[in-house]
Parts: C-alpha cells; structure tokens; sequence
C-alpha cells in the first residue's frame, strides 16, 4: 500500500471530516482519479513526435498511454477530423497515489524557480488542473532521450462538492499551493 492511500485514511480523512462537519464518512471528497494529457501539435504532420510523447507518458506514469484524436476538423489550427493530436493516461488506485506522491515530493521540488501551484485552477466541482511546461522534472525522464521538450496537463478529479473541500484535500496531500 502506497505511503499516500495511508496518510489519506490515516490523516486527511478524519481532519476532513472534523472541519466540514460531515455526517457520513462516505461524504469525505477523495482523489477519484488523475489524468496526464499531453497534446502533440506535430503529430499531424509526423509520426514520430506521438511515439516519443507516448513513450516519455508510458515512462513517466507508469502505465501505457491512449492517443487521441480530433473530435473535429478546425481550419484555423490546420487540423481535420481524425487525426492524432496527443497522448493521455488515466491513472486509479495505487498507481495514482504512487504517481502523487512522486509529483509532490520529487517532481515539483525540482522545477526551476518554484513558488508554489496556482490556488486558482480548480473548475468549481472539486477537480484541480495543473500545468506543468516540460516533462524533465521527472526523473525517470532522461534528457538525452527527449526528441522535443513538452509540457502536459495534469487533472486532479476528486468527489469533492466545492473548490475549498478539493484544495483542503490536495493540501492534505502536500501540494505546494502558492502563498
């Protein structure tokens, strides 16, 4: 069991419960899931900018990332239906935690000039996006390998109501929140 899933049953849970009030522990918000997307603009014109996305993804969470594709075609971004336009991967369960706790201990800490995530990227339904510019800081990403530096989306979604209960839960778990 991950360091994380403990310190949320442990910790987070019952703090959680004691500040909003809940009558259930069932009410108590946690992390359902984290998406990582990586939209690969090139990989219209060229194949091989998705292969080493999807690679650097694989290597990165763990787990073996879905391409996806447009939905539909727009003009203006020189883009048609169909084609491949990025890299995802949704993490559950221990993965996810493991997967958190490398973020948040390892990863962040190595970002140049870090202050701290932004306090305001959460959607008003409880989940939080975090954008991160390029895939270095993690160290399982050698740089040597990298074709080209991109960054990622990085989507908290949580079963919280509210902004508040889903930062309160995401602070529990260490993340740096600017000051």
């Amino acid at each position: 069991m991950s360091n994380f899933k403990e310190l949320y049953t442990k910790e987070i849970k019952p703090s959680l419960m004691k500040k909003y009030n809940y009558k259930s522990i069932m009410e108590v918000p946690k992390l359902e899931k984290i998406v990582i997307n990586m939209g690969v603009g090139e990989a219209a014109h060229d194949s091989k900018f998705i292969e080493a996305a999807a690679k650097d993804l694989e290597i990165i969470a763990g787990q073996k990332p879905i391409i996806t594709k447009a939905r539909k075609s727009i003009a203006g971004f020189k883009l048609r239906e169909g084609a491949t336009i990025g890299a995802k991967v949704t993490l559950r369960g221990e993965k996810m935690y493991y997967f958190l706790e490398k973020l948040v201990k390892i990863s962040l800490p190595r970002v140049r000039d870090f202050r701290g995530v932004s306090k305001t990227a959460f959607d008003g339904h409880g989940n939080y996006t975090l954008g991160i510019k390029e895939q270095l800081i993690f160290p399982e990403i050698n740089y040597d390998d990298v074709l080209k530096v991109r960054g990622m989306d990085i989507v908290f979604v949580t079963t919280a109501k509210t902004n508040d209960e889903a930062k309160e839960l995401l602070a529990g778990f260490g993340m740096p929140f600017r000051k």
